[in-house]
């Protein structure tokens, strides 16, 4: 069962779905809550985090999972993309998880530019999880975005205009949003004190996001590292989708029994 609602905190008004089962519908309250975020140019409304939900709640009581747009991002209302509104839009999220729905453990699955944020999250804020997953985590988020922006738009950025970028949405950036992923790269932190709290999976035949980063920065952290074969950045073939999700609800249950 989806419900979609608004989370209004702070000025800002974050477009949520809450995935739960037929059971659970009119509970107003969660033991456990799977917290969902999605890539650049993405939104809460993929196939992938629909399916995700319904198993994890079909198969294990007590659990939800709430799916969010970032900023600029599907149903959201803003227009122009920063580091620091994502970051407040997660933290937002994980305290409604927490005080609203009242949930006792809150775990985190992100791709792609979702898991730079939460990794970034957990550097600068702290960790509000009991289990994080990573779906081909943008690690080195600076070089993927900035090596997708035409050179014409650089030279508009580097004189201080906005350019738009994005697929079938566009959103405005300015130098200042990269410049803000440039200070911050999770190569250059260490993440031993989550190490054993944490997942990575990637595809080999990821062609947005290198998975030989993604391995780089699971081996420099002793984090479980999965490669998942023959899987593209989107996980597109359902069969690759299958399997992430099995392995990421499974992570997440054995974290809190």
């Amino acid at each position: 069962m989806e419900k979609h609602f608004d989370i209004n905190e702070q000025g800002y008004s974050i477009r949520c779905k809450l995935i739960c089962s037929d059971h659970d519908k009119t509970a107003r309250a969660f033991d456990h809550i799977a917290i969902v975020t999605h890539g650049f140019g993405s939104s809460k409304e993929t196939a992938g985090t629909s399916k995700f939900g319904e198993h994890l709640t079909s198969k294990y009581k007590g659990w939800a999972a709430i799916a969010f747009d970032w900023p600029c991002h599907g149903m959201d209302a803003r227009k122009k993309l920063t580091v620091a509104e994502c970051l407040t839009y997660l933290s937002i999220v994980t305290d409604y998880a927490k005080h609203e729905l009242k949930a006792k453990d809150i775990c985190n699955y992100s791709t792609s530019l979702g898991g730079y944020l939460t990794l970034r999250y957990l550097i600068e804020k702290g960790n509000p999880f009991c289990r994080i997953a990573l779906r081909c985590p943008a690690i080195r988020m600076y070089e993927t975005m900035s090596g997708h922006i035409p050179e014409a738009d650089h030279a508009k950025l580097r004189k201080g205009k906005e350019v738009q970028i994005g697929f079938e949405r566009k959103m405005k950036i300015d130098q200042s949003f990269l410049d803000d992923l440039r200070s911050f790269c999770p190569m250059d932190h260490e993440y031993f004190d989550f190490a054993d709290r944490m997942l990575i999976l990637h595809g080999t035949a990821d062609e947005m996001v290198p998975i030989e980063d993604a391995r780089a920065f699971a081996e420099n952290n002793v984090i479980e590292f999965l490669p998942i074969d023959g899987a593209n950045h989107p996980f597109q073939n359902p069969e690759h989708m299958a399997l992430a999700i099995h392995e990421i609800i499974e992570f997440f249950h054995a974290g809190t029994l």
